[in-house]
């Protein structure tokens, strides 16, 4: 680890950081000084991405494995880091992905709504205690600009009655925001910040496992357009380190500045309804494989 560099006292927990964004982070603030701790789905590939972070930080990095699109193993990632980390600086919502077809978890959920949404404001809300016994302490959340065309459909959240993959995306980009601005508000004198972002258009694997017909036939097109993970990494690191931001909250941030998120984004009551939905979602006492509220 670098000493002597600005974040040499700071610990990061970063989620989903084996490839893409989030390695791109983690090796980003690795480099500035801080302790990196990194989750993925794949121990051997998250061991892999925690030596090359190890080359470029010089210091240890933290690994976790856990599949955060189950409630039971973000609920035991979060055990595990309260055990191992006795302070946390920032957390970065980065985890997320793209499924073309309905898929359902373990949990009995839609799996772009459990990962995308549901798990970072479980984890988030596990963690708290820990991020408020570390204040000045800040969570970032990966959202996307597909916030702009998202909807939250209440009456259909899990799209049961009616599923396309690119909706569900746009919603759970949009409950992120949501959940991050109300987040802040409720932190509010905490001394912990909640800030979200938009990395821009990445060239990653992000959707391969079920990409649509867009993605299949466009996207080797557009890549050699598409941002670097480097580059789609800053606006994440910009948010986890800079100085000035260590009072800001309740914002969105494009290309490093704060920018105007849509609409819905700003809708204080959907923002208190999804709450109290996601709530009753993570509820240890809801049956597993129902989604009726």
């Amino acid at each position: 680890m670098d000493d002597s560099g600005p974040l040499r006292s700071t610990t990061v927990l970063i989620t989903g950081a084996t490839s893409g964004i989030g390695k791109a982070t983690a090796l980003g603030l690795a480099g500035m000084g801080a302790h990196v701790a990194i989750t993925g789905r794949d121990r051997e590939r998250t061991e892999r991405a925690a030596r090359e972070i190890r080359a470029v930080g010089g210091g240890d990095v933290d690994v976790f494995v856990a599949d955060l699109s189950s409630q039971a193993e973000v609920r035991r990632l979060a055990d595990e880091v309260l055990q191992r980390l006795p302070r946390l600086d920032v957390l970065i919502n980065n985890v997320g992905g793209y499924w073309d077809n309905r898929h359902v978890t373990a949990d009995g959920l839609e799996l772009t709504f459990a990962l995308n949404h549901l798990a970072p404001f479980l984890l988030t809300k596990l963690l708290l205690d820990r991020l408020k016994q570390s204040a000045p302490a800040r969570v970032v959340t990966v959202s996307s600009n597909a916030q702009r065309i998202g909807r939250i459909d209440f009456d259909d959240l899990q799209g049961e009655k009616s599923y396309s993959g690119s909706r569900a995306y746009d919603q759970s980009k949009l409950a992120n925001l949501l959940f991050s601005y109300e987040l802040a508000r409720r932190l509010e004198g905490d001394g912990v910040t909640a800030n979200a972002l938009h990395p821009g258009v990445v060239s990653t694997s992000f959707g391969a496992e079920d990409p649509g017909r867009i993605q299949r036939l466009f996207v080797p097109f557009f890549r050699p357009f598409m941002k670097t993970p480097e580059q789609g990494a800053a606006t994440s690191i910009h948010l986890a380190s800079s100085p000035e931001l260590e009072n800001v909250t309740g914002l969105y941030f494009v290309n490093s500045k704060a920018k105007k998120s849509s609409e819905r984004s700003y809708d204080l009551s959907a923002a208190a309804r999804l709450w109290k939905v996601s709530d009753e979602l993570v509820s240890p006492s809801r049956p597993r494989g129902s989604t009726r509220r």
